[in-house]
């Protein structure tokens, strides 16, 4: 059972129905069951033709419906008085897809084709205005039910649908621009240390070289060669620079912060309303000024989060320094996020996640268990 209910459905489903139908309709016609006053040739071409429309009827509604409703009424025209339920069967299935999948101009053209075929089969023998009248209101009314009840329903989903693509659309699109913020913001960040460590190489290699006066000329050109294949990069990085900065973006005064600064920045958030404990484990060792910037930013967002959505909790940063790694965690006992898109919470992950990756290390981030949530960075300094 399981297996016929994933095949017949939908189309599938209409065209097992219409082969059925195509295939009972013939056993009446060629058993003598059918109508005595229709010719066999034309029965047996309408044993096909009308059936045959529920297998497009998904498909093309308009053109199927006025098909079936035209070579039902034929066989009423000819002469015919037997309805067979295999006609009925596509007749009403026709009507059904008028109502459903049609436009308004389409299903008000199908309405107008079957108020004029039924009157029109008034020229048939033995046709009564009482028939013509049954066939045309009965159907009429039920096509206008069905219309309102299942089209009204299913374009409402579809404009759900719709909807909900659009915010996904919008959703990702924000999280590109976030992305491409937060590369920039690194790029200006990294710029401002790689600036100056080659500053100190441009001095020092400057000094060195009017120190060594009476040296030798070669190591005079190549310190002169040092510094000024420095103060080019520098150049080449400021004018990189102004390309990252955005409009009326200033450049920060400031030194880059550090880990050294986590007692100023815990103390900041304690004072903005949640309780912080520091911990630090191992014995601090001189970092890169990149991954000591990288760490800072972690704990930093990881704050900046848990204050945002953890509610009334309380955040623990915990920095772990082993010989080949630095890890840092974040992580508190409130609420989450539980929308991690909204407010600028899944954006602050995607910086983190960004400058981890910058650096070849791990990110891991979301609820923990028993409640709140945590993040955790390893940086490797080998």
């Amino acid at each position: 059972m399981a297996a016929v209910y994933r095949f017949a459905r939908g189309e599938r489903l209409d065209r097992l129905v219409a082969v059925c139908l195509v295939v009972a309709a013939e056993v009446v016609l060629f058993t003598g069951n059918a109508s005595p006053g229709l010719p066999r040739g034309l029965g047996a071409a309408l044993a096909v033709v009308v059936p045959a429309t529920v297998a497009v009827r998904r498909r093309w509604p308009l053109a199927a419906g006025l098909v079936a409703i035209l070579g039902l009424n034929l066989i009423f025209l000819v002469g015919a008085h037997d309805y067979w339920p295999p006609f009925a069967i596509a007749w009403i299935c026709a009507l059904y897809a008028i109502a459903v999948w049609t436009g308004t101009r389409g299903f008000l053209l199908a309405i107008g084709m079957l108020v004029a075929s039924n009157v029109l089969t008034l020229l048939g023998p033995d046709q009564t205005p009482s028939n013509v009248v049954t066939f045309t209101v009965v159907p009429g009314v039920a096509m206008l039910i069905a219309r309102r009840a299942v089209r009204d329903r299913q374009l409402a989903a579809e404009w759900h649908a719709a909807r909900a693509e659009l915010l996904e659309r919008e959703q990702q699109l924000r999280a590109n621009e976030a992305l491409a913020e937060e590369r920039a913001r690194i790029a200006r960040e990294l710029h401002d240390l790689v600036a100056h460590s080659v500053s100190v190489m441009v001095v020092q290699a400057g000094a060195e070289r009017h120190a060594l006066a009476d040296g030798p000329a070669s190591t005079r050109e190549t310190l002169s060669s040092i510094e000024q294949a420095g103060r080019q990069a520098l150049a080449e990085a400021r004018r990189l620079l102004g390309m990252l900065r955005r409009n009326g973006d200033q450049g920060e005064l400031e030194p880059q912060p550090s880990l050294d600064q986590l007692d100023l920045l815990v103390e900041r958030v304690q004072r903005a309303g949640l309780p912080v404990t520091l911990a630090v484990e191992g014995e601090p060792v001189a970092l890169p000024a990149g991954i000591d910037l990288c760490a800072y930013r972690i704990v930093q967002e990881g704050l900046t989060n848990a204050l945002r959505h953890a509610g009334p909790a309380h955040a623990r940063v915990q920095v772990r320094y082993v010989p080949e790694s630095l890890t840092v965690e974040v992580h508190d006992d409130g609420r989450g996020v539980s929308q991690p898109n909204r407010d600028g919470a899944g954006h602050g992950l995607i910086g983190m996640r960004e400058r981890v990756a910058l650096y070849g290390g791990q990110l891991t981030a979301g609820p923990r268990d028993g409640g709140g949530f945590e993040i955790r960075a390893r940086l490797p300094l080998a």
